[in-house]
């Protein structure tokens, strides 16, 4: 699927694991990356061979050590940092896609931030002539008469929201929230959506957002008040897809914002997410959950690297510059981070890149939350692996252990989690724990889920014949 970067084609999206017994789930729309050749991948286990390296290279396979390659045509993000791209239409493998990254658009060089200038002078103009016009209507029929108008502050008393209501939710939520802007130090780079975290400044984010600033470069964060600060990344995920960052000289009456228990989430709660799509800053948009589980893959545009979740599905509208912003449930709690989007068709103020056509996608906040306290305790994220390539082609059989790893490499680790657990080159995972698996890229957002160490059961097939095996996640630390 595509975030909120720019969207490419939207593949078809591969069918999404049953939900578990006790929650309802859709089908999963992926968010992968473009492409067509088949790529493997273990969830930082050995690759497989014609298949793309872990890290999305075109290789034969995927490598054990880093998460693996995007899916055979998923959509990149696009420039900007603003958001993920989901899937893709298109090319084979797994990748088939998912919608088009909803990040705001790189800005051409010399001109920063001509992107949000555009849309907020076409924005203007339309507002403008519709003002004008109205003008002069009321002008002319009021020549003869004076005003009739009343303002609202004669009738006494300030308008109160209710609690529990989405404007006294947003209104406790928004000053928690910042418009992220990076540019690396040829100024390339956009616009994205960050919260506070916690009181000591640290935001969080996705990986997508300030990815141009990893490395040098400027990043700053502005709250709802115009009070801007200059800020630094202290650690990025790029499979997981988040980041941290801080604030430089950050205030002292920080109010993080309550995180959820994202498991606890079921299909038709109320949703709120907060962003800057195109730009717009505090924008707020409402929905609910429409599925969740859904395996979603998504590129950073360079078809090297790619990223993968378990979402959350929601209808509320996101679009480019939503991108690491927060998913509220109806009592202003976080239940995830908006990253990617599903869209069919470019547009939105004249910059090319895709909107929202109500399918939206968040990386469950119980995974979130694991991934930026490392970052912020490590630097670095630490994941979870079987030890073993997979293939990322686009099925829905299952995970197919590849017959060779990349450069020649054993496909599965000698001694490493499958290997102990009894798993084979050549046999087919159909389940993790309760969750069907029907290809690669889903298996990977599955075991990401988990962290070190955790016991899973894999159902798989071999020879015809479905066998089950206990296994203990093994662990991977940093994205190279």
């Amino acid at each position: 699927m595509s975030t909120e970067n720019e969207g490419t084609a939207v593949p078809p999206a591969p069918s999404a694991p049953p939900p578990p017994a006790d929650a309802p789930a859709a089908s999963a729309p992926q968010g992968a990356h473009p492409g067509s050749a088949p790529a493997a991948g273990d969830p930082y286990g050995p690759p497989a061979s014609q298949a793309h390296h872990d890290r999305g290279e075109s290789t034969s396979a995927p490598d054990p050590s880093w998460p693996p390659p995007p899916p055979p045509s998923t959509p990149a993000y696009g420039a900007g940092g603003a958001g993920h791209g989901a899937a893709g239409q298109g090319g084979g493998g797994w990748g088939a896609g998912w919608g088009a990254a909803h990040q705001q658009p790189a800005p051409k060089n010399g001109r920063g931030r001509g992107g949000l200038v555009a849309a907020v002078l076409v924005a203007a103009l339309v507002a403008g002539g519709l003002g004008g016009g109205l003008g002069y209507t009321l002008a002319r029929e009021n020549d003869s008469g004076g005003s009739t108008t009343v303002s609202a502050g004669t009738t006494g008393g300030n308008v109160k929201r209710d609690p529990g209501t989405v404007a006294a939710v947003v209104a406790a939520a928004l000053p928690s929230t910042v418009t992220i802007e990076a540019a690396s130090s040829s100024g390339e780079g956009g616009t994205g959506t960050g919260f506070v975290f916690d009181k000591q400044g640290h935001i969080v984010t996705n990986n997508h957002v300030v990815a141009e600033a990893v490395d040098g470069g400027n990043l700053s964060a502005t709250f709802p008040d115009g009070k801007k600060y200059e800020a630094e990344v202290v650690g990025n995920a790029q499979g997981y897809d988040v980041a941290v960052i801080k604030l430089k000289n950050a205030p002292s009456d920080l109010k993080p914002l309550t995180l959820g228990n994202s498991d606890d989430v079921a299909v038709g709660d109320s949703t709120i997410a907060i962003g800057a799509p195109f730009g717009l800053s505090d924008t707020v948009t409402t929905g609910i959950i429409s599925a969740k589980n859904r395996p979603v893959a998504s590129s950073d545009g360079s078809g090297s690297k790619a990223s993968y979740m378990s979402a959350l599905q929601t209808d509320a509208s996101i679009n480019p510059g939503n991108s690491g912003g927060p998913l509220l449930d109806a009592q202003g709690n976080v239940i995830g981070i908006n990253s990617a989007i599903q869209s069919t068709s470019n547009g939105g103020f004249g910059t090319g890149q895709a909107g929202s056509i109500g399918l939206g996608f968040a990386i469950p906040i119980n995974q979130a939350k694991y991934v930026a306290q490392e970052l912020i305790e490590n630097g670095k994220p630490v994941y979870a692996k079987i030890g073993a390539s997979v293939s990322l082609e686009d099925t829905t059989n299952g995970a197919k252990i590849t017959e060779q790893g990349v450069g020649g490499t054993e496909p599965v680790d000698p001694g490493g989690p499958a290997d102990k657990a009894g798993l084979k080159p050549g046999d087919v995972i159909t389940k993790l724990d309760d969750r069907v698996i029907d290809s690669g890229p889903t298996l990977i957002g599955e075991i990401w889920t988990h962290k070190p160490g955790d016991e899973v059961t894999i159902t798989y097939e071999r020879g015809g014949k479905e066998r089950t095996t206990e296994l203990t996640l093994g662990s991977r630390v940093g994205d190279s």
